[in-house]
């Protein structure tokens, strides 16, 4: 018998089953579409945990408790601790130097980039954030399925409701939980191969209108990131996506030209005004939503404060009432 049911296994949703599971409790894990791939929005992130970097446009609840991500992932999967960069043209410098205000962590260099990235074309002036972390996604979720199956724990491919289940209830459904007040951010992104270049951590190049994010990946891979559009269109991505990422990518380092394209990719992240992720207390049913840009680095500290809401009262600071 299941002590609570976990409704959604992406990362959210698998989040809370562990949690669960190393708190002691019996958690059933449901998904309509059975274990995470292609069809959900945990699958195509990028797998950065840099809450610092991420304070530059987010709430503090977010720089807070992104801090404890890194640690909390190193339980389940590899977790790769070489910091992250911020770099930008030098047209752009301006944008650099707000970003660099809007932000804690860093220290700045001016034409040593290449002491920590050696292939890194071209001097120029960078913010180097060295408590950040980076994972790669898709190991990360398969880590976390695996280790909850060692827990006996299994996804159950079936599209339940929380008005179809008795007793206490966990939904990380996403957008299909069609809470009041959250709305579809559209994400798009590239995969490629380029074997010419190598680089060991995410770098963001910062752009008025172009913004980039590449994360390196095994083999050779970058993920490349990511547009954001408030729509809810599902459609994949557009042309327009593929040429702004591309053209950033080109003018951070010009021999991704030659990459290989392997995959492209488009999701809708749910968000909520503020775009700071939540607990929702409704009865006997725990929402965990609103993840936005945040899901791997959020879904670790909004779990354990559902666990410890559902099993002492315990209200975060995340937690809100219904």
């Amino acid at each position: 018998m299941a002590d609570v049911t976990v409704i959604g296994a992406g990362v959210a949703g698998l989040w809370a089953a562990w949690a669960c599971a190393q708190a002691g409790l019996t958690p059933r894990l449901l998904d309509r579409t059975g274990p995470p791939g292609p069809h959900g929005c945990s699958w195509w992130a990028g797998g950065m945990l840099a809450p610092f970097c991420e304070g530059a446009v987010a709430e503090p609840a977010i720089v807070t408790h992104g801090q404890t991500a890194a640690t909390a992932w190193a339980e389940v999967t590899e977790v790769t601790h070489r910091g992250s960069l911020v770099v930008a043209l030098e047209r752009d410098r301006g944008e650099l130097d707000r970003f660099a205000r809007r932000t804690e962590g860093h220290e700045t260099l001016t034409n040593t980039v290449q002491d920590l990235e050696p292939d890194l074309p071209g001097p120029r002036s960078a913010l180097h954030f060295p408590a950040e972390s980076h994972l790669d996604p898709r190991r990360a979720l398969a880590d976390l399925v695996a280790a909850l199956a060692e827990r006996g724990v299994a996804i159950e491919r079936t599209s339940a409701t929380p008005q179809d289940i008795a007793g206490p209830v966990i939904d990380a459904r996403g957008l299909a939980a069609a809470l009041p007040g959250l709305r579809a951010v559209r994400g798009e992104m590239l995969v490629l191969r380029a074997p010419d270049i190598h680089l060991t951590r995410p770098i963001r190049l910062l752009h008025p209108r172009h913004p980039l994010y590449i994360v390196p990946r095994a083999d050779s891979v970058y993920m490349l990131g990511a547009t954001q559009i408030e729509s809810a269109d599902r459609r994949g991505v557009s042309a327009r996506a593929i040429l702004e990422l591309l053209s950033a990518a080109y003018a951070l380092d010009p021999r991704f030209a030659e990459a290989e394209v392997l995959e492209t990719g488009a999701d809708l992240r749910p968000a909520f005004a503020d775009n700071v992720p939540r607990v929702i207390r409704r009865g006997r049913v725990l929402h965990l939503n609103g993840l936005f840009r945040h899901g791997y680095l959020m879904a670790p500290a909004l779990a354990q404060q559902a666990v410890a809401c559902l099993t002492t009262g315990q209200k975060g600071d995340l937690v809100h009432e219904d």
